[in-house]
């Protein structure tokens, strides 16, 4: 097995079974370019102090702890011992206390994965027949965790070989869509322009790779620090085209064009429209001329 650096180390417990385990992060920073503040005169990096209020006052480690705010401004202090014996069983335990569809959690409420590894080989028997038996069920197992001094809702499923754990949101944590789209528009749209968006969706229907798809910017960044390096002094960045400064008008228009029907027959009405209009436009801005040069003559 695989070695990783542990996230979090305790038990998983399901009724009366419990196993040790570990969390290690499912996700990696390695695309990330880290950038940092720096003075430009002095090419030092900037550091931050801990300082108190409005008196300026630098204040050493051991002498900040953890306080409540009340209404009046004051705060409750607390000692890192009192938090410490705040007895919460999900700080050392996940127990999954009930288990629901897989697709009954709204994507909105996951936040950050974790993959869960059996800590020890005794932990692996009971490791696997809970990873097998909620692949079967297709089932995810919803408990909680205190991770970083933050009690989170989890849900646990299968991932490949093994486990994932997945904290989520709360309810309170989520706000309400119906409230967020609620000026948008519910007049009836056009048939065919449906039609015509659905048959683009599944002209570009496919599976999903994510690896076909690279951070431009990173990459980017990547390659300008390398010039500057290198004593370059350009700062440009490639890119795509300009983007198209003219506006579409006809909506239409632009999904045949996208679907690759825009030799299809144009709207006839509009035709005649846009035709009179040709005809009648130049008529009327040369005769103002025409005049003009006339009375100039004479």
């Amino acid at each position: 097995m695989a070695t990783a650096r542990s996230f979090w180390k305790g038990h998983l417990r399901l009724a009366l079974v419990t196993i040790p385990i570990r969390l290690v992060s499912a996700t990696a920073s390695e695309d990330k370019v880290a950038l940092h503040q720096v003075d430009r005169k002095s090419k030092q990096r900037i550091r931050y102090q801990k300082v108190a209020g409005e008196s300026g006052r630098v204040v050493p480690q051991s002498d900040i702890v953890q306080g409540y705010e009340l209404d009046d401004g004051n705060y409750v202090l607390f000692e890192p011992e009192e938090l410490d014996k705040l007895k919460l069983t999900t700080r050392h335990t996940v127990e999954l206390t009930e288990f629901v569809e897989a697709c009954s959690i709204d994507p909105l409420y996951f936040d950050n994965p974790y993959f869960v590894l059996p800590d020890g080989d005794v932990a692996e028997e009971g490791y696997r027949i809970i990873r097998d038996a909620l692949r079967a069920t297709k089932k995810y197992g919803v408990g909680q965790l205190t991770i970083r001094g933050r009690e989170n809702l989890i849900a646990m499923k299968p991932c490949g070989d093994g486990l994932m754990l997945e904290t989520l949101r709360y309810e309170s944590e989520i706000r309400d869509a119906d409230e967020i789209f609620s000026g948008i528009g519910t007049s009836k749209l056009r048939p065919e322009l449906i039609d015509m968006a659905k048959q683009l969706i599944e002209d570009r229907a496919s599976k999903f790779e994510p690896g076909d798809f690279k951070n431009h910017y990173a990459e980017a960044l990547r390659n300008l620090v390398k010039e500057k390096v290198a004593g370059g002094l350009s700062t440009e960045v490639a890119g795509g085209d300009e983007p198209s400064k003219g506006t579409v008008i006809d909506f239409m228009e632009a999904l045949r064009r996208s679907t690759g029907k825009s030799n299809a027959k144009p709207d006839k009405a509009r035709t005649k429209t846009a035709a009179s209009r040709q005809k009648r436009e130049p008529v009327k801005r040369a005769a103002p001329k025409a005049q003009k040069r006339k009375s100039r003559a004479r």
